[in-house]
């Protein structure tokens, strides 16, 4: 790692920076330049999304470091705007992306969900994007060709939820529905969907992925 290399922080679905701030400040303590990004994900579909809070964090990257590379850490949603936003972009200071609890096939909670009104409110346009059908945005976006390190999460405590999701989930997503083609490394964690950017497991798998580019399976 070089002392000019930055890290651009992508919060979830309708959360705020603040929920990234614990990450925030594991990554500066260990010598990173860190942009936490703040982003109106209830507001816009995940395609303006994407360059709105990509497009913010390489502008305050860069006024930190001119030469630095730049990394990524996303909690859910944010891990597919970063997808979005590399279909569409190039990045060639990209270095090292890692996901926290994405939808990276989308979610069966949302197919069935999105029909009620309550389910669009909350959750805004993006929310209604990220189901499991061919046609939505997680599946179209296919195999990543960047250097991604998937961390997932397997304890629930929303069994209604759960009820909708087959296989071991989070709470909002499948263990099985955090994998994407072309990833360099997949780990699960006894951690919930809501709450994995806090985790002190998840930040230290974070911060090995980011500099050995593997996690640290032995733990």
């Amino acid at each position: 790692m070089s002392d000019q290399d930055c890290v651009i922080l992508l919060h979830g679905l309708a959360r705020t920076h603040f929920s990234m701030r614990s990450m925030q400040q594991f990554l500066q303590q260990a010598g990173y330049r860190v942009a936490n990004i703040d982003y109106p994900s209830r507001r816009l579909p995940i395609e303006e999304l994407a360059f709105i809070a990509v497009e913010q964090g390489l502008q305050q990257c860069r006024k930190q470091s001119e030469n630095g590379t730049i990394h990524f850490v996303t909690h859910s949603l944010g891990g597919i705007l970063v997808r979005q936003y590399c279909h569409q972009h190039q990045l060639p200071r990209l270095g090292r992306v890692v996901m926290l609890a994405p939808p990276n096939q989308g979610t069966e909670a949302v197919d069935v969900l999105r029909k009620l009104p309550v389910f669009r409110w909350i959750n805004g346009p993006a929310g209604l994007q990220l189901g499991t059908a061919v046609d939505d945005v997680p599946k179209r976006l296919g195999a990543v060709d960047f250097e991604l390190g998937v961390i997932a999460g397997e304890t629930s405590y929303n069994p209604l939820l759960s009820a909708l999701i087959p296989g071991p989930d989070d709470g909002k997503v499948s263990v099985q529905n955090t994998r994407v083609e072309g990833m360099q490394d997949f780990i699960t964690l006894p951690v919930n969907h809501s709450f994995i950017m806090r985790n002190k497991q998840a930040q230290h798998q974070t911060l090995h992925f980011l500099q050995h580019g593997c996690f640290e399976h032995s733990r």
